[in-house]
């Protein structure tokens, strides 16, 4: 998983509340469990005029520019600002595929459903809570001046925009893992050594589960 220690990118103001994973990224895409080729397809239904699935051409498809992601310089943006709950809905961890796919590396928001906030942090996308009150003050900076950027810096915990630092919290674990780069998987395999010391110690102890291995 790629590291996050500090980033500055432009900020696309995604104006919804509640926006859930569906949204994010439609079911017809899901039938994929590779975690690359998504995005493309993030925000499908708001993103084109027409329908799409993983079967139809992305150059045959109908952009809507009233989209904010179809929309220069967001269409170029890699820091995504949001509303109230994002995230909601199923537990599809193919949303925060997309989004990293796409080339978000942080989502900022006052609020996320739990699933997809765990979800990201395995995927290496970092979700920024910050409140309502900070929240807005970007989306104002943004809507006044659009290119806007911010360095969100996750060593000292804390998000650069406008002038402003303002802080964010987020558990030490959490925040060691990211710097770290390390998702489940890689938090196992810190362990290789002892895994394959217990192996090597069971199978001689009980050759009979390892017969057929």
């Amino acid at each position: 998983m790629q590291s996050f220690i500090s980033h500055e990118g432009v900020v696309a103001p995604l104006e919804r509340t509640n926006v859930d994973t569906d949204a994010i990224i439609p079911k017809q895409y899901l039938k994929s469990v590779r975690r690359t080729g998504f995005g493309p397809y993030l925000f499908d239904d708001w993103r084109y005029l027409d329908s799409g699935d993983l079967e139809t051409a992305i150059e045959t498809r109908r952009p809507d520019p009233s989209f904010v992601l179809n929309q220069s310089p967001y269409d170029k943006a890699s820091i995504l600002l949001a509303r109230d709950n994002f995230g909601c809905g199923s537990s599809r961890e193919h949303a925060v595929w997309a989004l990293a796919d796409y080339g978000f590396r942080c989502v900022i928001a006052p609020s996320f459903a739990d699933i997809f906030y765990n979800n990201c942090f395995k995927n290496g996308v970092l979700p920024v809570v910050l409140e309502e009150k900070n929240i807005e003050k970007l989306f104002q900076i943004v809507e006044r001046t659009p290119g806007t950027t911010a360095r969100v810096d996750l060593t000292a915990q804390q998000v650069e925009f406008g002038g402003e630092h303002v802080a964010f919290d987020i558990e030490d674990h959490r925040r060691a893992n990211m710097l770290e780069g390390l998702d489940d998987i890689g938090l196992t395999l810190q362990h290789a050594d002892a895994i394959r010391a217990f192996e090597a110690e069971r199978s001689q102890q009980k050759p009979w589960l390892y017969k057929n291995l």
